[in-house]
């Protein structure tokens, strides 16, 4: 059983902290629509979820040229902040977890897929923004599944990866932990399978942050520069 002492937990956010699936897809869908693409099905589209917009963007239409994913990007940017009418909320046990972490004194953090403008909103609306240390995203790394916003957390607290642990819903994230030798958690009530998930040996997976909660609180000490 892993006994390993972690000072930072890294979180993924859409699947992970954030139930967004179904506010995402119908972004992807809108923005295909009204760029002339065609519309995909829920299935298809979720599958990119986690990767940065542009890289999303291009793996469900390779065929799409540099204008193309620009437009249907502003077009699920625009949709996604202001014109859905999907609910999204964070999922339940999300605040009582990030609570815990902040009271224990680990650094918390995120690296995310989604825009910094977008995240930024979102923090905002939830009222989670002071939860976290630090946050990363494409806008200041490079996308799932590269490491550079793990690194880049890791060196801002002076901790290594192994101090750390990365906490994640999809292969995206189970890659980018083990690119640069992080443990990693998986959690199955995001977008990809725990079968998929489990491919990549994390530590331990999990149902719901209820029951990973219980299990992290014994797995981290407070953080020391």
């Amino acid at each position: 059983m892993n006994k390993k002492k972690y000072q930072c937990v890294i979180f993924d956010w859409d699947g992970t902290l954030m139930d967004s699936e179904a506010r995402i897809v119908a972004s992807i869908q809108y923005a295909a629509k009204h760029s002339g693409y065609p519309v995909l099905s829920y299935d298809e589209s979720k599958r990119i979820i986690g990767l940065s917009l542009d890289k999303a963007i291009y793996t469900l239409y390779p065929d799409a040229d540099e204008s193309g994913i620009e437009m249907m990007a502003q077009g699920y940017t625009e949709y996604f902040l202001n014109h859905a009418n999907v609910d999204m909320r964070p999922f339940e046990g999300a605040e009582a977890l990030l609570s815990m972490l902040k009271q224990s004194g680990v650094k918390v953090a995120i690296a995310t897929g989604k825009s910094r403008r977008g995240l930024n909103q979102v923090l905002a609306e939830v009222g989670f923004e002071g939860y976290f240390d630090m946050t990363r995203t494409p806008v200041e790394a490079e996308s799932k599944p590269s490491p550079l916003m793990l690194q880049q957390i890791i060196d801002e607290f002076g901790l290594s990866a192994n101090d750390a642990v990365m906490v994640g819903d999809t292969e995206f994230d189970m890659q980018m932990a083990k690119n640069i030798n992080m443990d990693v958690i998986a959690l199955s009530h995001g977008v990809h399978d725990l079968e998929v998930l489990m491919t990549y040996e994390p530590v331990s997976y999990f149902d719901d942050l209820f029951t990973m909660s219980d299990w992290l609180k014994h797995r981290i000490i407070p953080y020391s520069d």
